[in-house]
C-alpha cells in the first residue's frame, strides 16, 4: 500500500468515529501532513477534542491536552527549572509542550505571556527557560481550540501568532443525516472513550512529508496562488468595489502555507501534482484569520469568507 493510500485509509478510520465533519478531519489531516498547524473555531460539541484525541491514537502520536484559563503560567506549559535535592543542581523539568501533538484548548482564555510561549514553540520548534534553549519533537503539531460564542474573559491572539497557523477552520453544525448517526452510535455505546487502532507509523508520516515536497506545483499554478495572495494587498485592481476594504493584508507567509497545503491535499487524493482545485478549496482557511477587513467591508456586509469568495470570483485562473 503507498503512502497516499494510508492517508486515505486513514481518513477512513477517523470518520468512522468523527461523523459528518469532513472539512474538519481533511484539515487536520492536511496540517499534519504538511507540517503546518490548526486553529479550530466552533460551537461545544463538534468533537474537536475527540477528533484530535483518535488522530493521536491513529498516527501513533504521543498527545496532550492543555485546558488554556487565565491563571496559566509559561512554565506551565514550556516546564521549569527545579532544584535537584540529590546533587544540589538546578535541572529542567519539561512541560506538556513536549509532546508531539498537542491540543491546546480554548487558547484565547490564556493570557498573553503564555500565548508567546506557544508562539516561540510552534514558530521555532523549541521552548527557551532560564536562557536555554531545549528542541521541541520533530513531529510537534499544535490543533487549538476556540470557542466563537464567548469573548468575556478572553485574550484575542495577536497577529503575528494567528499567521502561525496553518488554518483557522470554522466548524458548523452536522447534517440531520449526521447527527442521527452520531445518536445511533452513541446508543450503541460506540462514542464512549473511542479507540482506533494505528494506521500510520511515525516513520511512515515523516516520509509522507517528504513526499509532500515532491509533489509538482505547475508555474501557472504557483503564479496563480501568487496572485491570489496579492490581492489582498490591492483587490481595487481585481474590483473597484473592494477598494478599501482591506486593513491588513495576507503576508507571503500565507504564499508558502497555502502552496505546502496544496500538495499535501493532492497526496491524500493520491495525485501526483496539485490543482487550481486545491488552491480554491483551501483559500478560505488560510486566510481568514490573516487578513483583517475594514470598516468599509463592513458596511458592505462583507465577512471574511464572502470577501474571500468575492476575489475569488473576479481573479481569473489562467492555466
Amino acid at each position: 500500500m503507498n503512502n497516499s493510500n494510508q492517508w486515505q485509509q486513514l481518513h477512513q478510520s477517523l470518520a468512522s468515529v468523527i461523523v459528518g465533519q469532513d472539512v474538519l478531519l481533511e484539515r487536520l489531516l492536511i496540517g499534519l501532513l504538511a507540517g503546518g498547524h490548526v486553529l479550530l473555531e466552533g460551537a461545544p460539541g463538534l468533537a474537536k477534542t475527540t477528533a484530535v484525541k483518535v488522530l493521536s491514537q491513529a498516527v501513533s502520536l504521543d498527545f496532550v491536552r492543555i485546558q488554556f484559563t487565565p491563571d496559566l503560567m509559561p512554565s506551565d506549559i514550556t516546564g521549569s527549572e527545579v532544584l535537584d535535592k540529590d546533587t544540589g543542581a538546578m535541572r529542567f523539568v519539561p512541560g506538556p509542550l513536549f509532546h508531539q501533538l498537542t491540543l491546546a484548548d480554548e487558547i484565547n482564555r490564556a493570557p498573553p505571556k503564555v500565548q508567546s510561549a506557544l508562539l516561540e514553540a510552534m514558530a521555532e520548534g523549541q521552548v527557551s527557560v532560564a536562557g536555554q534553549t531545549y528542541p521541541l519533537d520533530p513531529l510537534f503539531f499544535v490543533v487549538a481550540t476556540q470557542n466563537p460564542l464567548e469573548h468575556s474573559g478572553t485574550y484575542p491572539l495577536p497577529e503575528a501568532q494567528m499567521d502561525r497557523f496553518m488554518f483557522h477552520v470554522r466548524l458548523d453544525f452536522p447534517s440531520e443525516a449526521s447527527e442521527l448517526s452520531i445518536l445511533q452510535k452513541s446508543r450503541a455505546g460506540l462514542l464512549r472513550s473511542p479507540k482506533v487502532e494505528a494506521v500510520l507509523s511515525q516513520e511512515q508520516l515523516q516520509a509522507g512529508r517528504a513526499a509532500v515536497d515532491k509533489i509538482k506545483i505547475d508555474v501557472a499554478l504557483q503564479q496563480y496562488l501568487v496572485r491570489l495572495i496579492a490581492a489582498t494587498r490591492n483587490p481595487e485592481q481585481w474590483d473597484v468595489h473592494l477598494a478599501e476594504t482591506v486593513m491588513v493584508p495576507a503576508s507571503p507567509r500565507a504564499t508558502l502555507a497555502l502552496a505546502q497545503a496544496a500538495c499535501a491535499r493532492a497526496l491524500i487524493q493520491r495525485r501526483d501534482y496539485a490543482t487550481p482545485e486545491d488552491v480554491v478549496s483551501l483559500l478560505p482557511d488560510i486566510l481568514r484569520h490573516r487578513i483583517h477587513l475594514s470598516a468599509t467591508a463592513r458596511a458592505m456586509r462583507l465577512d471574511v469568507d464572502a470577501w474571500v469568495k468575492r476575489l475569488l470570483d473576479v481573479v481569473p485562473i489562467t492555466i
